[in-house]
């Protein structure tokens, strides 16, 4: 492993010094969207909306083309009118062949897991732009050994479920089986053994068990469950920090959330320096990563994914988040900085249009670097206070540093109150001296210095803004009570409608239980 370990820290240094010549982010997305249309013609998709005869004639404008003829299609539209054909075994849907996997979108609390496509093409996809992310380390102080050491993966079992045509699982169980041999057998940790094991708590006991036995180099996984795990592993060796374990530990690679709310009780279990790498990955393939230090998410162009964007406006969505029809797109070289845009996809697991959910920044636009700030349903106006996750998350962090107190979850809800409108913010924390009124204050003044729309409305119909202090195990015992109890599992930051009720009723009933 040592060898290998060096083999890697040296190429990353050699492939530093060489500038590899790359095209510009136009030809490349207009290289993947032919590329992706000609594969694709043949399909029953393809054929449906005529993919060789109005888009890949020479005579037409590609994209104003793709444009026209394919609409916007959010999953529920994308499934029922084509996906499940493939759960029945159909070959030729969306994409070439027949899906040998179904990757169970795991984001938030909602009771049904939505079913992703994820075909051998897109498996590929996933190990290019894993590949790319290593060369980009180059650009980071991180010292060579950590390359020689093991990769915590922390993510799904990687026991899929046979469904008769399919397997079904998390994406990162996935991923991970599917990675490269000499990976999985030389750096992979937990291990094929543990990673098999289809109970989250029986994974974390063995990892707990065993940590003494690894040496590791690079940590993996959602922040929330790598804060468990790493938080079990001090408790149980009975060290004051995660380096007494793992000394080599140097590397973190996160994603799905905003690191931000987390930083501080990450800070409390390290006892060295540890770089800090976000990635953009989610059910439908891996769009990005963090390719140098205190920049952005860098998009991956050239992976078989083709980008879209849809400016975050009343133009083109309505008050609940739902996409108007028809609504007006850009490419990745017409995007402009601190614009909130949607993501819309186009993949080689036969995603076509795809409204994925996300809300994004570009933070530059000439590198095409972004920051995700929330999710198109999860944010809250209820009365043109446009409050993002973004926003949410900044003002956590400021109060985790200025109170000193360790916030593990967070979720807001909004309602009427009389005439007017409130916010109520529940916190996950388990330290003593957190004060439910004087973390209300410095939120609502946090969010009044960073989002001027909130601010105004503050003075106006916004009437209150309340907070109640939770042990941060309630939030866990709801995902566990409502089978999302596992590492890429993520709390939603807003809860809406019925998700928010049955919340609402699950946090009564859990305080009655305690009385």
């Amino acid at each position: 492993m040592a060898l290998l370990g060096n083999l890697i820290a040296r190429s990353l240094q050699l492939r530093k010094k060489f500038h590899l010549p790359v095209a510009t982010p136009e030809t490349y997305q207009k290289y993947t969207l032919r590329q992706l249309l000609d594969r694709g013609q043949y399909t029953s998709f393809g054929k449906h909306y005529g993919f060789a005869s109005n888009m890949l004639s020479s005579k037409v404008d590609l994209v104003s083309a793709f444009r026209e003829t394919v609409p916007v299609h959010t999953y529920d539209e994308m499934y029922n009118q084509w996906w499940y054909r493939c759960q029945e075994g159909e070959e030729n849907v969306c994409w070439p062949g027949k899906v040998k996997y179904f990757a169970l979108s795991s984001g938030t609390s909602e009771t049904a897991s939505k079913h992703i496509p994820v075909t051998q093409d897109m498996i590929r996809s996933i190990k290019k732009v894993g590949f790319k992310q290593l060369y980009s380390m180059a650009n980071y102080k991180i010292p060579p050994v950590a390359f020689e050491k093991g990769i915590l993966m922390l993510g799904g079992t990687t026991s899929l479920f046979e469904k008769g045509e399919y397997y079904e699982g998390d994406m990162s169980g996935i991923s991970a089986k599917n990675m490269p041999r000499w990976m999985s057998s030389l750096l992979y940790k937990p291990g094929k053994k543990i990673s098999k094991r289809p109970k989250w708590e029986d994974r974390i006991r063995l990892i707990v068990l065993n940590a003494k036995n690894w040496d590791v180099g690079i940590v993996c996984g959602v922040p929330a469950w790598v804060q468990i795990v790493l938080e079990r592993v001090v408790k149980h060796h009975n060290v004051k920090s995660i380096h007494e374990i793992w000394p080599n530990l140097s590397v973190y690679i996160h994603g799905g959330v905003s690191m931000e709310p987390y930083k501080e009780s990450f800070k409390k279990m390290f006892g060295k320096k540890v770089t800090y790498i976000e990635t953009y990955m989610a059910s439908e393939g891996s769009f990005g990563f963090q390719a140098r230090p205190g920049a952005g998410i860098k998009l991956v162009l050239n992976a078989n994914i083709f980008f879209e964007f849809i400016p975050f406006t009343a133009d083109n969505f309505d008050e609940d988040g739902n996409v108007k029809p028809k609504p007006s797109t850009v490419l990745v070289h017409e995007v402009k900085e601190d614009v909130e845009y949607a993501v819309l996809l186009s993949t080689c697991s036969g995603a076509w249009r795809y409204l994925i959910g996300d809300v994004i920044k570009f933070t530059n636009a000439k590198e095409y670097e972004i920051a995700i700030i929330g999710r198109t349903k999860q944010f809250l106006s209820m009365c043109g206070e446009h409050l993002s996750v973004d926003n949410m998350n900044k003002a956590i962090d400021v109060v985790s540093k200025e109170l000193g107190i360790t916030i593990r979850e967070f979720t807001v809800t909004g309602f009427n109150e009389g005439n007017r409108f409130a916010h109520k913010w529940y916190i996950g924390c388990d330290d003593e001296q957190a004060n439910a009124e004087t973390v209300a204050q410095l939120l609502d003044e946090t969010l009044c210095k960073l989002n001027d729309d909130y601010e105004v409305e503050r003075t106006s119909a916004l009437q209150e803004v309340y907070v109640e202090i939770l042990p941060s195990k309630t939030f866990i015992n709801y995902l566990r009570a409502k089978g999302k109890y596992g590492a890429m599992n993520k709390f939603p930051r807003v809860l809406k409608g019925a998700q928010m009720k049955d919340w609402v009723d699950y946090v009564e009933e859990t305080e009655l239980a305690a009385k």
